[in-house]
């Protein structure tokens, strides 16, 4: 049977991978990266695979990544990378392809989509799952701030969602981790701002890559874009020791 797997490989940082997606880097038939249409620089995961994976078992799949909002452009990427990975299993009945995703391929990731549509076009297809560590763990454990204690709940918000509900998301949860930025990142410090949780954040960039940001919140400039893959971690207001509990 085809076996599809998607692999975790972490925000940035080549050491941060799980033995298991290691191994599986090593010995896959092939492994498939995502890439940006029109994009000829080596994005990050794949600059992340080829510590240990031959640039030769290398495919680059190319997917919508710079559209951000939902349309005819990412499904037509979806069909063409689906059919592109297709037409490799039909070529190698059988074998075992690795899809390696930044952070983990279940937290918004674009294996969700591929291994969905590739199935769709062979049928009998096995998918299987690596995590991996993600940018909000990397982001808490650099800053050693802990995301929750005790009782304490955590969201995951996408910036993309609107500030109203990321104004929301602070209101009903303890500690909330923001991703997808861009533009929407002075408005997202706005909300902190009239809040009153901008010194509870922390903000990241580039996590573990070459010109990777990390700094307070409170120290960004506020009228600023971020990179779209960036992490914004409000921590919970807290007593003492246990408080939580």
């Amino acid at each position: 049977m085809n076996t599809l797997v998607g692999v975790g490989v972490g925000p940035g940082d080549p050491e941060l991978l799980t033995v298991k997606a290691a191994n599986l880097l090593a010995k896959a038939d092939v492994v498939f990266v995502p890439v940006a249409a029109g994009d000829p620089g080596t994005g990050r995961a794949e600059a992340t695979v080829l510590h240990y994976a031959e640039a030769w078992r290398i495919e680059r799949v190319e997917f919508a990544l710079h559209d951000r909002v939902h349309g005819p452009a990412r499904e037509r990427a979806w069909d063409a990378a689906a059919t592109q990975v297709a037409a490799w299993f039909a070529a190698h009945p059988g074998a075992t392809a690795v899809f390696a995703t930044i952070g983990d391929p279940c937290v918004y990731s674009t294996f969700t989509y591929l291994a969905a549509t590739v199935r769709g076009l062979l049928g009998d297809l096995d998918v299987q799952l690596v995590p991996g560590i993600t940018a909000m763990q990397d982001l808490a454990a650099r800053t050693g701030t802990p995301l929750v204690e005790g009782r304490e709940s955590l969201a995951l918000f996408p910036m993309t969602a609107g500030a109203e509900r990321f104004r929301d998301a602070l209101e009903r949860f303890d500690a909330v981790v923001a991703y997808k930025f861009g533009r929407l990142l002075p408005e997202a410090l706005a909300v902190l701002r009239e809040t009153g949780r901008l010194d509870d954040a922390v903000y990241g960039a580039a996590l573990g890559l070459p010109g990777e940001e990390i700094r307070p919140a409170c120290d960004l400039d506020p009228d600023v874009a971020g990179p779209y893959l960036s992490t914004l971690i409000v921590a919970p207001r807290r007593g003492g020791r246990g408080s939580a509990l």
